[in-house]
């Protein structure tokens, strides 16, 4: 940030002095004696502090700050005045300046006061620039893919982030929910308030309740202070409950009380508290046999339920596979500071043919790993591990094929490319491994289109 500050007094001593002052400390020092000429100097110079007196000929000190507001002059004042125009200060502060001081001037406390002033601007401005970054992070547009099972995904979040109903979010454990419901979130009118996320799995029911709608100093054992809940904390904001088939069917009853009356009870207090929040909900089980099997409670159900997003697992979308490699690449890139383009066509069509059990957060910790290890710009068959291309990884694929020919051709080529790979790409030990001459292995090869 800049260091500019303009001086505006009438009193040529204090506005010199002043000068003088905040000039040794490292400010740039512009300097005007009334609102008039301080005016015209913020037209042509942007200023990070006006410093400006309040009784002045032509405009006035309130005059200029209301003067640079209509014409959008950016800069905030600190305003100086006389002990018997303390009111006008305070009138001042209403219109928001950021302090005022009173004569006649400390000027250290001056200098000590604007730094202040420009350490608070810094913060807002990291504030702002943090969740401009975040809400980039979070826009739906960002969740990669371009399969129609993850199109209808962004059009169903289009929808619902401008509405304020419950949602649930299904889906295999790594697809991604939470990445869903911070895009809904940040694209919501909620986006200021806060999103807060808590695993049910992961909360004994004995403390669920603290948790979620806090307790009072010495309602159990170790409440030693008071604490607010998830739902205070999330007020005006977001709580996403993730893997909320886990809660027990106690805490279910709570959670729908709360919801109905949008109030909590704070364990061992009488006095209910107010909330407004919205609830996102996930779960990688079939909540609705759940409800059959008596395990969740159905009010609650259709009260999480007014909107389901499904998220498909990467079976459901291979298309989106590659696009998701390179937008992995690109991030750990950033992270890692490599230089990384791609991955080998063989080795793309190997990770495309895989069955992902851990979803897409299994494939991005598998990039990570190559990223890692790989040597050079491109990521080839020989950075994959050994266990990559075992020939049982295959076979999961043989029901994919369209003809014997096709599988038996998938198993020697991943057969070979794991000897292959073992041998540290030797042919002759190889072929060996393989019974076989290296002149037919060197055949195959070709064939399979493994020369490289």
């Amino acid at each position: 940030m800049s260091r500019r500050v303009l001086i505006v007094d009438d009193d040529d001593i204090t506005r010199e002095t002043l000068a003088v002052v905040l000039g040794n400390r490292g400010f740039q020092c512009g300097q005007a004696e009334n609102g008039q000429i301080a005016l015209d100097m913020m037209q042509r110079q942007s200023y990070d502090v006006i410093i400006t007196d309040i009784e002045m000929p032509v405009i006035n000190g309130l005059q200029l700050m209301e003067k640079s507001a209509e014409r959008d002059l950016r800069g905030s004042f600190i305003i100086i005045t006389a002990y018997a125009s303390v009111e006008t200060a305070i009138e001042a502060l209403r219109q928001g300046a950021y302090d005022y001081l009173l004569k006649p001037l400390n000027f250290e406390d001056v200098a000590v006061k604007v730094d202040k002033l420009l350490e608070h601007k810094a913060l807002v401005q990291e504030n702002q620039a943090l969740r401009q970054e975040i809400h980039a992070q979070y826009n739906f547009s960002n969740i990669v893919g371009k399969s129609p099972a993850i199109r209808r995904v962004f059009d169903t979040i289009r929808k619902v982030s401008d509405s304020d109903s419950h949602v649930l979010i299904s889906g295999n454990s790594g697809t991604g929910k939470e990445l869903v419901a911070k895009a809904i979130h940040y694209n919501s009118p909620r986006r200021k308030g806060r999103f807060i996320a808590i695993n049910c799995g992961a909360v004994t029911e004995t403390l669920f309740e603290s948790e979620l709608f806090g307790h009072k100093k010495g309602s159990f054992t170790g409440a030693v202070v008071d604490k607010d809940g998830l739902f205070k904390a999330a007020h005006n904001g977001t709580l996403f409950l993730d893997e909320i088939s886990e809660m027990s069917l106690s805490a279910q009853a709570k959670l729908l009380r709360a919801l109905e009356n949008k109030e909590i009870l704070p364990v061992g207090s009488t006095v209910t508290i107010l909330v407004n929040v919205r609830i996102i909900a996930a779960t990688h089980r079939i909540l609705l046999q759940e409800v059959q099997h008596k395990r969740f409670r159905e009010d609650l159900y259709y009260r999480l339920n007014v909107i389901e997003i499904h998220l498909p697992s990467l079976q459901e979308r291979r298309s989106d596979i590659p696009l998701l490699v390179n937008h992995f690449i690109q991030k750990y890139n950033r992270q890692m500071n490599r230089q990384v383009k791609k991955v080998a066509t063989e080795v793309m069509e190997m990770i495309c043919n895989r069955t992902w059990k851990g979803e897409v957060r299994e494939l991005e910790n598998f990039i990570e790993r190559l990223m890692i290890f790989a040597e050079g710009d491109v990521i080839r068959a020989v950075d994959l591990p050994a266990d990559f291309s075992a020939p049982a990884m295959a076979a999961a694929n043989y029901s994919e094929t369209q003809t014997l020919k096709k599988a038996v051709d998938a198993f020697t080529r991943d057969f070979i490319r794991a000897h292959l790979q073992k041998q540290d790409n030797h042919r002759g030990k190889a072929a060996r491994a393989l019974g076989i001459g290296e002149a037919t292995l060197y055949r195959k090869m070709k064939a399979l289109g493994l020369q490289e």
